[in-house]
C-alpha cells in the first residue's frame, strides 16, 4: 500500500449540508401577506383612539372641537397635564388605584388557583353540577350586584374603604374557569408521584402544580388588575371620600356643572392608561401563552 493510498480518504461521502441559494427558498403563501395586513389594520383601528387620546391632551380646550379632525392644533399645551396633576388629588388617586387593583389581582389569583384545583382534582359530590352553577354567575352583569353588594358592605361598615373595592368581585369565575381548563390538560402522574413520596394537597398545590400554572396566573393576574384600574360604577356607589377615589373616579370629576375641561381630561386618562399598558406590554408572552393553552385546553 503506497503512502498516496493511505493519505487518500477511504470514502468521500457527499456533504449532508447544503446552502440554499436564494432562488431555493420556500416561497410565501399570498394569505401570508393578506392575513399580516389584515392584523396591522385591525391594530390600527384599535390604536387609533389612543392616538387621539394623545393628540387632544396636547390642545388647548378652545381648539379641540374647532380643529374638527385635525390632530395638530396652533401649539402644543403641555399645561393640561400639570393642570391634570393639579386641577385634582391625582397623586393620591393614583396610589389608591394602584393598591385596590394590585391587592385585588393578587387576592383573585390566589382564589382562582384554590378555586380551580378543587374543581380539578378533588373529588366531592355533585363536583361538575356545581362548577357549572360557579359558572354561571359570569352571566350576571355588574348592575344586578351592586345593590346587594352594597347591603353588604353597608352592615359590615366597610363603606368607603378599600375593602369594600376589593372583596366583593376577587371571587369570580372567569380566573377559576382558566386555571382549571389548564389543570385538566395536565396529567395526573405528577401528582400521583408526590403523593406516594408522602406529599398532602397543600404540598403539591404548592410545589408541584404551582410551577406549571405560571402562564395562566398570568392572565389572570393580569385580567383583574384591568379590571380593578378600570372600575367605575361599583366605586361610584361605594366610595363616597375624594381621599378614597380610584383612577375613574379622579376622571369623572374634570366634569362639572360648567361643562368638561376635555384637555385636562384627556391627559389625565393618557396617564391612567399608561399603567396598564405596560403591564400588558411587559407581560404579553405570558398572556398569549396563558390563553391559549389554559383557555382552549383541557377537557
Amino acid at each position: 500500500m503506497t503512502t498516496e493510498t493511505l493519505a487518500k480518504p477511504a470514502t468521500d461521502k457527499p456533504t449532508t449540508h447544503r446552502r440554499h441559494s436564494p432562488g431555493m427558498r420556500k416561497k410565501k403563501h399570498p394569505g401570508h401577506y393578506i392575513s399580516r395586513a389584515g392584523a396591522i389594520l385591525v391594530g390600527l383601528v384599535f390604536f387609533f383612539p389612543f392616538l387621539w387620546m394623545l393628540a387632544t391632551s396636547l390642545k388647548p380646550t378652545s381648539e379641540i372641537f374647532s380643529t374638527g379632525a385635525s390632530f395638530l392644533a396652533s401649539r402644543v399645551e403641555w399645561s393640561n397635564y400639570v393642570t391634570a396633576w393639579t386641577a385634582i388629588p391625582f397623586g393620591r388617586v393614583i396610589i389608591n388605584s394602584f393598591l385596590v387593583a394590585i391587592a385585588g389581582a393578587a387576592l383573585t389569583t390566589v382564589v382562582s388557583l384554590l378555586s380551580a384545583y378543587a374543581f380539578a382534582r378533588m373529588q366531592f359530590k355533585h363536583r361538575d353540577k356545581l362548577f357549572l352553577v360557579f359558572l354561571g354567575t359570569l352571566v350576571l352583569p355588574q348592575e344586578v350586584l351592586v345593590i346587594p353588594l352594597y347591603i353588604m358592605m353597608n352592615k359590615l361598615e366597610l363603606v368607603n374603604s378599600p375593602t369594600a373595592l376589593i372583596v366583593p368581585f376577587a371571587f369570580g369565575a372567569f380566573g377559576a374557569f382558566l386555571i382549571r381548563q389548564f389543570l385538566l390538560s395536565l396529567p395526573e402522574e405528577f401528582e400521583e408521584a408526590a403523593r406516594i413520596d408522602g406529599a398532602g394537597s397543600i404540598r403539591i398545590l404548592w410545589s408541584v402544580i404551582l410551577p406549571l400554572v405560571r402562564a395562566p396566573l398570568a392572565v389572570v393576574a393580569v385580567f383583574s388588575f384591568i379590571d380593578y384600574w378600570s372600575s367605575f360604577l361599583w366605586p361610584l356607589i361605594v366610595i363616597n371620600d375624594v381621599s378614597q377615589a380610584t383612577i375613574p373616579l379622579g376622571l369623572s370629576m374634570f366634569s362639572g356643572e360648567r361643562g368638561t375641561d376635555w384637555g385636562p381630561l384627556m391627559a389625565a386618562a393618557t396617564l391612567a392608561v399608561l399603567p396598564s399598558l405596560l403591564v400588558v406590554i411587559l407581560l404579553q408572552r405570558q398572556l398569549v401563552k396563558g390563553v391559549s393553552m389554559g383557555g382552549f385546553g383541557g377537557r
